[in-house]
């Protein structure tokens, strides 16, 4: 049996074997060391940096829900309050977070400002509720924004009072793990003449591994996700620096889909879809980059109102991610740009099956959405951009396809550009229409 393939609790106990008078107190002083060291960096993720967390995300609800409050004024239409009252839920559900998990004395002030903007925040959505747009907008300005500025100040005061919280905790841990280190190798040095070899090697270990940790927890702490760490020990720590490092990743991923998804498909945005698109021009690896847009979208919505457009968006959404996720590879990319406009990363030799499958859906689909009228003539009236009335066709779909082997020097801008032009190619045919511009070494 090797040494380097024991556990910590394996050499402690050959430890204690060879030595039983001082390396024995040594061994149970580290344990109870790392055991309330591991406690303390389990709370301080757990409450700490969650409290952090939350509170980051509660501000930057706010300030959506504050963009939506404005727009509404501004439109004075009544059906986006369905979207305000969802992001006063999502601000409530945040707060009642926070509560739960962070009860000290540095909430006190945070929880009277916070009243005091629910109270406003109620008032306002029951006068836009009542449509008294004149009312709302006086107690949007006089009462609910200052309030809400407040709180966000108090807000970012409670950040940072966490902030310092955690590298005051940090710091206390660092200062325990050098004194237990102390100890201990004092205490085992009294024992070093039989067991020199198993005792420094624990020592050495339980060093090197809590540092590690201690500053992998400061690394987060300040918003790194990818310090590195040991993970080919097979002893405790090297199970809790997988967990940890499982922990960094899902954080970070959690973080990037905040920041990123679209908030009414929930695909990836615009960064990802870009950073993913990089990457593969980097590989070298052959890929197909589909480009999906509705046609007429903007007619549609004009006559059938933004809920029905947002509801249109949304279903072409999943039905891009379902036959994407069915017909393409798992490592494709299927993403949002934003609007009626969607990305597929895939590989040539399925781009086109694809594209004929989204079509189809879509023009399944379509008839759907249309009221009995409209429908049965297959078109509507109404004014274009230049304020012109003309006909607007029933929504169709236009899928540009651009494969990356068939361009000598493939950039993102290259492709951007090339899907451009055939995407304004496509949009004059009637109908759903794909096109694979197969033009080789360009």
């Amino acid at each position: 049996m090797q040494l380097i393939r024991l556990t910590v609790a394996q050499k402690i106990a050959l430890g204690y074997l060879l030595v039983v008078g001082f390396c024995l107190t040594a061994i149970i002083y580290a344990l109870m060391s790392l055991s309330s060291l591991m406690g303390h960096s389990e709370q301080l993720v757990s409450v700490e940096f969650r409290t952090f967390t939350l509170s980051r995300d509660l501000s930057r609800s706010l300030l959506d829900q504050e963009r939506l409050e404005k727009q509404i004024l501004v439109l004075r239409d009544a059906s986006m309050l369905p979207l305000l009252e969802s992001r006063q839920l999502e601000v409530a559900g945040t707060w009642r977070q926070i509560i739960i998990i962070s009860q000290d004395d540095h909430f006190l002030p945070l929880q009277k400002v916070y009243s005091k903007f629910d109270q406003a925040s109620r008032k306002s959505l029951a006068l836009l509720t009542e449509e008294n747009w004149d009312a709302a907008e006086q107690h949007s300005m006089q009462t609910l924004s200052p309030r809400r500025d407040r709180l966000l100040k108090v807000l970012e005061v409670f950040r940072q009072r966490r902030g310092e919280v955690m590298d005051d905790t940090i710091r206390l841990y660092a200062g325990d793990i050098q004194q237990g280190y102390r100890l201990t190798l004092a205490l085992a040095f009294a024992g070093i003449g039989l067991a020199a070899v198993v005792a420094v090697g624990v020592i050495l270990k339980i060093h090197r591994s809590v540092g590690q940790l201690t500053r992998a927890t400061k690394a987060i702490a300040a918003g790194s996700y990818d310090y590195p760490l040991n993970l080919e020990s097979h002893d405790e720590f090297g199970h809790l620096a997988r967990h940890f490092a499982d922990m960094s990743q899902k954080l970070r991923a959690l973080e990037e889909l905040h920041l990123d998804a679209n908030p009414l498909t929930r695909l990836p945005g615009n960064l990802t879809i870009k950073s993913e698109l990089e990457n593969r021009i980097a590989d070298g690896q052959p890929f197909a980059h589909i480009y999906v847009d509705l046609d007429y979208f903007k007619a549609y919505n004009d006559r059938y109102g933004y809920q029905a457009g947002s509801d249109v968006i949304s279903q072409v959404g999943d039905m891009v991610k379902d036959i994407g996720t069915h017909f393409g590879t798992p490592q494709d990319l299927i993403g949002h740009v934003g609007g009626d406009d969607y990305v597929l990363l895939s590989t040539p030799d399925r781009a086109e099956q694809i594209a004929a499958e989204l079509i189809k859906a879509f023009d399944a689909l379509v008839p759907g959405l249309y009221n009995e009228k409209d429908r049965q003539v297959g078109y509507f009236k109404g004014m274009d951009r230049y304020g012109v009335e003309r006909e607007f066709p029933l929504l169709s779909m236009s899928i540009a396809i651009v494969c990356s082997n068939n361009l000598a020097n493939p950039t993102a801008e290259s492709i951007g550009r090339e899907c451009a032009k055939m995407k304004e190619h496509l949009k004059k045919l009637p109908g759903s229409n794909y096109l694979i511009d197969r033009r080789e070494l360009r």
